[in-house]
């Protein structure tokens, strides 16, 4: 199968396109830079110029594949808003390339907003457009009506020893104000997933997912964001603290929202209905933020 990738060359995506590869896949990774075309050629891909807001690069792209999967987004939460529209024409770009086709069309969505205080599930629902600007799950699984084989993949704290999502963000506040917080007891959860077990599950999706169905990238139901506090601060040696709700927005600006959200989540039903399973021998979202010997 030919393969359209965006994000090709990012945290996931690049992972995603050796997994491809060695699974006999062709693949056709967008770069927006000559850096980004070295990359996927040394990893074995064709290179497909362009960017997300190049709309007819998309198109074209999705056009002459056999299907698509898209991870690009840009994580600048300053224009967190203006980002999500970005996604969103995108999504409906590659949609409307792959229509009355069959052809599948993997999309990225997240957990932490689907049911904060229980454990989620792929049976709950996308968040309401109301809830998030970020409406990629809805905009793309509108498609499945239209003969695109939708799926989607929602994934949780994504981590390797280098990178750990919002963890990330996280750790860089802690060097800047030399705490390491918490809203409250941290007795809230977040999910995580190595990402080398998040690729596997994108072609799973990719080759046999069930159009409209929604899969759950998730290792580890439930990590305490004092857990992962705990760490940061023995990683960065800097004091660990609480902070009350009230002086949450304070310390962590944007990311006190979720900062203070219980958001655990299962991928039972992911493992029963596609066949997906975390590797017991990768290590977990602690272990890969504690301090090296």
């Amino acid at each position: 199968m030919r393969v359209f990738v965006t994000g090709a060359t990012g945290f996931i995506g690049s992972t995603i396109v050796a997994e491809l590869i060695g699974a006999g896949h062709q693949v056709l990774g967008l770069a927006r830079s000559d850096a980004g075309a070295k990359l996927l050629a040394d990893a074995g891909a064709e290179v497909h110029r362009g960017d997300l807001e190049d709309l007819d690069s998309l198109r074209d792209g999705a056009a002459k594949s056999d299907g698509a999967i898209h991870t690009a987004f840009d994580h600048d939460f300053s224009k967190f808003a203006d980002n999500c529209e970005m996604d969103r024409r995108a999504i409906d770009t590659l949609g409307a390339a792959l229509e009355g086709s069959g052809r599948p069309l993997v999309v990225t969505s997240g957990v932490l907003l689907l049911a904060p205080g229980r454990i989620a599930t792929e049976d709950d629902a996308p968040p309401l457009v109301s809830a998030t600007p970020r409406v990629s799950e809805a905009t793309a699984l509108a498609w499945t009506s239209r003969g695109v084989r939708v799926s989607v993949v929602r994934l949780p704290q994504v981590h390797d020893r280098d990178r750990q999502g919002l963890v990330s963000y996280a750790m860089a506040l802690a060097r800047e104000t030399g705490v390491s917080a918490y809203v409250g007891d941290g007795l809230n959860r977040w999910t995580a997933v190595h990402r080398d077990d998040a690729a596997p599950l994108y072609r799973l999706a990719l080759e046999n997912g069930e159009a409209g169905a929604r899969y759950h990238a998730i290792a580890e139901e439930g990590v305490t964001v004092r857990a992962i506090a705990e760490v940061i601060g023995r990683r960065l040696n800097v004091p660990v603290v609480s902070k009350s709700v009230e002086e949450a927005a304070g310390h962590f600006g944007w990311l006190a929202l979720f900062a203070a959200m219980d958001a655990p989540a299962s991928s039972q039903l992911t493992q029963q209905r596609l066949g997906w399973h975390p590797t017991p021998s990768l290590p977990g979202l602690i272990a890969d933020l504690e301090p090296l010997p």
